[in-house]
């Protein structure tokens, strides 16, 4: 999944890890993760076992490989991504993967080391942003969000700093690396931060001081899903596996792993799948 996000931070070399497990079977299951190692894993994969389901997980550190994977038939699911990461995947690739069920939402926090709320933050400050164009857009609607910028047509899910419309904003805005947003506190007056980066920087809970609603429409292009190819998007096992994942206990596992920030979500199949075509027809009319 796209966690604290995963939420698409700057890509690793390589795959961790090559599948263990390429055959389907009616009781065999190959995921491609992001976060094997984390302990709810343990949880889900023991309740699917339970069902009659053994599912092999395939641990990846690198974004750009479970998508590929899964159209190659090297897994039946991966679950690593929000829909606005595999929008951008099948546009750019001509592929057809779809969401089948969906696991949680990560807010994107606005943090500062200087003031304790948006409203301190002065007129001509300074906000730093990731610049990859995932995090960058998503980082523009939560400032707009937090009333610090406008958004030339109210931005959407490709906005960049061009399109701020700067007569009508409170800050200056400034793109670096995703990896550099923690680093440079100290020198702004706030940064959107992913959570893994603010993580290793030791940023608690009590420097954010705002986020995007969860459960706002504009969250909803980062829900994060399970995925699989188009023509086994009807697979009862598959759907059964979405079920587990929200088993009370699996839930309760995955707090226990990866906090309160992110939300879990149950959006119907046929919900995400409308909302990934959205997106890909608006990156397509892009040109992006």
């Amino acid at each position: 999944m796209l966690l604290p996000a995963v939420l698409v931070t700057a890509l690793l070399a390589a795959a961790c890890a090559a599948p263990t497990g390429t055959g389907s079977s009616a009781a065999g299951v190959s995921i491609g993760v992001a976060d094997g190692g984390e302990a709810y894993w343990q949880v889900f994969q023991r309740k699917a076992k339970a069902a009659g389901i053994d599912v092999q997980l395939v641990n990846f550190t690198d974004y750009n490989q479970p998508n590929p994977a899964l159209a190659q038939k090297q897994l039946q699911l991966n679950e690593f991504q929000h829909l606005q990461y595999l929008a951008n995947y099948n546009v750019r690739n001509h592929d057809t993967l779809v969401p089948i069920g969906a696991t949680a939402v990560y807010p994107l926090p606005l943090y500062s080391v200087k003031h304790t709320s948006v409203a301190d933050i002065p007129a001509g400050g300074q906000v730093v942003i990731p610049n990859d164009p995932t995090n960058q857009a998503r980082a523009l609607l939560v400032l707009q969000a937090a009333k610090l910028v406008t958004l030339k047509g109210g931005g959407n899910t490709l906005s960049t700093p061009g399109d701020i419309d700067a007569a009508a904003s409170r800050v200056t805005v400034v793109a670096v690396d995703a990896a550099q947003t923690a680093t440079n506190l100290q020198s702004v007056d706030a940064a959107i931060v992913n959570n893994n980066y603010a993580t290793s920087a030791k940023l608690g809970p009590d420097k954010v001081i705002f986020k995007d609603d969860p459960n706002s429409a504009a969250a909803k292009p980062y829900i994060n899903a399970f995925v699989t190819r188009a023509e086994d998007k009807d697979n009862p096992t598959y759907q059964r596996l979405v079920q587990i994942y929200h088993d009370p206990e699996v839930e309760a596992a995955i707090a226990a792993d990866l906090g309160t920030s992110g939300v879990l979500k149950n959006n119907s199949a046929a919900d995400l799948q409308a909302t990934t075509a959205a997106l890909e027809d608006t990156i397509r009319k892009a040109g992006v």
